[in-house]
């Protein structure tokens, strides 16, 4: 039986009744991205049949932080030693002879849009694109492996343009480029939340291999396989795997694409990457991610890691949430236990200034629920004056992610410390209680109720 990869992820999720299965033949342009959407890309959904070569897709595979935590076998209150742990305790992996990923193996002719049904999600994208797909590359100084999201623009045929956010990827391959070298990649599909949550640990800040933490996170090695035609290692239980170059002096305009927070990126030239090999299992499962959805959820928690570990070193933090409507990426509320009257905005100055694209953070006591927005809402109301809580930062870095950061390419960032004060009539912040309320069973009063 599977352990890794795609096939054992849809596995757990019919057990746990949370895959729907689409018996429906299935357009890639818009309707299969429409049915992510309506779902808000929480919903694992599998497509049986897409496009007219009725290939099987699975899409808002983890889009869902509880649905990342089942798969895992976490939840929120471990999660963060979970990652920490993997960060600073990796495990090494296993590199196998042979896996189901090799079972088809395709050198030419290679038409990336006639093999697999590659989406259009938005009316204005320039193009289909791969939203799903994991970059591989292979460090050339120390052979550590580093895997990230990138998005793929089909360009016809055996070609693809990549957007690399990456300072280091970039300034690989840039360094690469001066000498008129490709830079070796591979494109990996079909994975697990494991593989997911590892590659979402920043390479710029870390320098980690992406698979030692990987194995870390799934308490066993990751099995690999080797490339055909790249010196590259991949899950040997992947659905598909792309190998290719990015080549030197090529540039292509990539986008305009449905971004981040629902409005359209600009049109930029992007390197080009030539696939020369596919890899495939028989009866391959094409992964889908509605744009910007699953990748930002566990970049999220990979972000909540650092907001909580760096705000540790001045006040005494109980949990954070980077949040969803910021797009896991924007906005963040710590809920700490105040000592001194300045821990507040201690917290608010720690946190906007660890992580530039941070814009807003709300700082609230331990007993306020950090993960319902009418509980923020209700401290920021009654425990808040904005004279003297409200801290505004004018013009400070921020994100082109954000479309009104592109203004004027600064960002001004808020803080609000809604804690209450721990001197003076604390009486008046004394929250309403009701006896025994949490033990009430109400399915003894409501025998039916969901």
């Amino acid at each position: 039986m599977e352990t890794q990869m795609l096939r054992s992820t849809l596995d757990k999720l019919r057990k746990s009744e949370d895959l729907l299965i689409c018996e429906q033949k299935v357009s890639s342009e818009y309707e299969l991205g429409a049915i992510l959407k309506y779902f808000n890309n929480k919903k694992p959904v599998l497509f049986k049949n897409v496009d007219r070569n009725n290939m099987i897709a699975a899409g808002g595979l983890y889009g869902s932080r509880e649905i990342i935590f089942n798969l895992m076998q976490m939840d929120k209150h471990n999660r963060i030693d979970r990652f920490i742990n993997a960060l600073i305790n990796p495990m090494d992996f296993n590199v196998v002879e042979d896996g189901p990923v090799r079972e088809n193996i395709i050198k030419h002719n290679i038409d990336l849009g006639k093999l697999f049904p590659i989406p259009k999600f938005n009316e204005k994208d320039s193009a289909r694109y791969i939203t799903a797909g994991v970059l591989v590359v292979k460090d050339a100084k120390n052979n550590n492996y580093y895997t990230s999201i990138r998005r793929f623009q089909y360009l016809g045929s055996n070609k693809l343009s990549v957007l690399i956010a990456s300072k280091k990827l970039m300034n690989d391959f840039l360094e690469l480029e001066k000498q008129n070298r490709a830079m070796e990649v591979a494109i990996v599909l079909g994975y697990d939340a494991e593989f997911l949550m590892a590659s979402q640990y920043s390479t710029d800040l870390y320098g980690v291999d992406k698979y030692k933490i990987d194995s870390a996170l799934r308490n066993e090695p990751l099995k690999l396989v080797k490339c055909e035609s790249v010196d590259l290692l991949v899950p040997a239980y992947c659905e598909i795997v792309l190998e290719g170059k990015i080549v030197p002096g090529k540039r292509e305009l990539e986008g305009p694409f449905g971004e981040l927070m629902g409005y359209y990126g600009m049109q930029k030239p992007q390197p080009v990457i030539e696939i020369q090999t596919v890899m495939h299992r028989d009866n391959p499962i094409f992964q889908v991610a509605f744009p910007c959805r699953e990748e930002h959820v566990s970049n999220g928690l990979v972000r909540e890691i650092e907001l909580f570990t760096n705000l540790k070193k001045v006040v005494d933090v109980k949990d954070v949430y980077v949040t969803e409507g910021g797009g896991y990426r924007f906005n963040a509320v710590a809920s700490i236990k105040k000592h001194n009257i300045g821990d507040g905005k201690s917290a608010i100055l720690s946190g906007l200034g660890f992580n530039s694209e941070l814009k807003q953070m709300v700082v609230v006591d331990e007993d306020v629920n950090i993960y319902d927005p009418q509980e923020i809402e209700w401290a920021i109301t009654t425990r808040a004056q904005a004279s003297d809580d409200f801290t505004i930062i004018k013009s400070a870095l921020g994100s082109a992610l954000e479309p009104s950061h592109t203004i004027k390419n600064a960002s001004d960032k808020i803080g609000i410390d809604a804690t209450k004060p721990i001197v003076g009539d604390t009486e008046r912040f004394e929250r309403t209680q009701i006896p025994g309320y949490n033990d009430i069973d109400i399915k003894k009063y409501f025998p039916t109720i969901k």
